[in-house]
């Protein structure tokens, strides 16, 4: 892994009497893609503003390439931001929006011409320099203020939410261009979202956030595959989360039967939470199944149906690429290696049955919100 470039520490943060950080320790390394993933109110996006200067920690201290910054003002720090308003300037042009931050810092007009342009081929802009803001669209306008930011040539590059206000095609298509541009210019990412696939399609590292609280850091495929409880497994993709206890290492028992898995290092019968994830159920006839049950709700998703099956009163999701009709009794196969055992946490029983399962809505935030001065200093610096 290469440097760590900033590290927090025992960051906490209150607003009005409430705490919305409690403790935060985190160590970001140079060149890396971070996404700072949770629900709205768990403190990611306050986490992201400690770190560009437009807040200050109660207690803690934020470190920048081993130099402690807690009072350096945010127009000070090596840190750009692109905020989900873009901020952009209406009376100016594309070219002018993108070479307004080195028109400031008073470089030479022949320089800006080829840092400009340079910037507007990487962002998929050239062509549009003559072109107002309000005659782009919502990904165009997101693509100039990338420029805008990265031009200046920062160490950090901070995005609060930057594609909550695009459609799903546009959000996609624009992963994988911030993707694209984060390897090409070296820069270190960190990164704001409640959307989980974002996260995971996007990241070198998701650090996932609830209460105030880092409750997983890791890979994409760890924080899927090995979550840490039941909050981070019911947050990051679909899971079916079930109480079981462990009679000793790999057996695990759960829904009335005792299955092979892969774990171990439990007490003899330690209570603990099952995590078995919708597409590494297999529907097979009832005789062949370890558990049986009914088909109570099928949604077609494309290329796979997404179905509802009532356990002995718990309702589970299982993904299958055949049809099932509703009502009807199947079993359920489960490899060992399809058991993932967790150790018993706070969130524990809240999530996992999909009894009242419905898909949810994105909420984004407000779009009428405005940029703060010091948010809009530091946009330019």
């Amino acid at each position: 892994m290469n440097n760590t470039l900033i590290k927090l520490r025992s960051i906490e943060k209150s607003f009005d009497g409430e705490r919305v950080l409690c403790g935060i320790d985190l160590d970001i390394h140079d060149k890396e893609f971070v996404t700072l993933l949770g629900p709205s109110g768990c403190g990611k996006t306050t986490t992201l503003r400690i770190i560009g200067g437009f807040e200050n920690a109660d207690t803690g201290d934020v470190f920048f390439d081993g130099e402690r910054i807690n009072e350096l003002p945010a127009h000070q720090r090596q840190v750009n931001t692109v905020f989900q308003r873009y901020a952009l300037f209406p009376h100016l042009n594309v070219y002018d929006n993108v070479a307004f931050g080195l028109r400031v810092q008073k470089l030479k007009e022949d320089e800006i011409q080829v840092r400009v342009r340079e910037m507007l081929e990487m962002t998929g802009l050239r062509g549009f320099e003559a072109r107002r803001p309000a005659t782009l669209s919502g990904g165009q306008q997101q693509r100039v203020a990338i420029a805008r930011a990265l031009i200046n040539r920062p160490r950090v590059l901070l995005l609060d939410e930057p594609l909550g206000a695009l459609d799903l095609k546009l959000r996609k298509d624009m992963q994988n261009e911030l993707k694209r541009i984060q390897r090409e210019t070296g820069i270190t990412f960190i990164y704001v979202t409640h959307d989980q696939e974002e996260a995971l399609s996007m990241s070198d590292t998701v650090v996932v956030m609830a209460n105030g609280r880092i409750q997983q850091i890791g890979t994409p495929t760890d924080i899927y595959n090995e979550p840490v409880n039941a909050f981070v497994a019911d947050f990051i993709g679909e899971s079916n989360i079930i109480d079981g206890v462990m009679p000793e290492d790999n057996k695990a028992r759960f829904a009335g039967h005792t299955f092979d898995c892969v774990d171990g290092g439990f007490a003899k019968n330690e209570a603990v939470d099952i995590v078995i994830r919708p597409e590494d159920v297999d529907v097979v006839p009832v005789e062949k199944g370890m558990l049986s049950g009914v088909v109570s709700g099928v949604t077609f998703k494309g290329d796979y149906y997404e179905i509802i099956v009532d356990v002995k009163g718990f309702k589970w999701m299982i993904e299958t690429s055949d049809y099932v009709a509703p009502d009807e009794k199947i079993g359920l196969y489960i490899e060992p290696d399809a058991i993932h055992v967790m150790k018993k946490s706070e969130y524990s029983g809240k999530f996992g049955d999909y009894s009242t399962f419905s898909d949810e809505m994105d909420h984004l935030s407000d779009p009428d919100a405005e940029v703060s001065e010091n948010e809009e200093e530091a946009i330019l610096s």
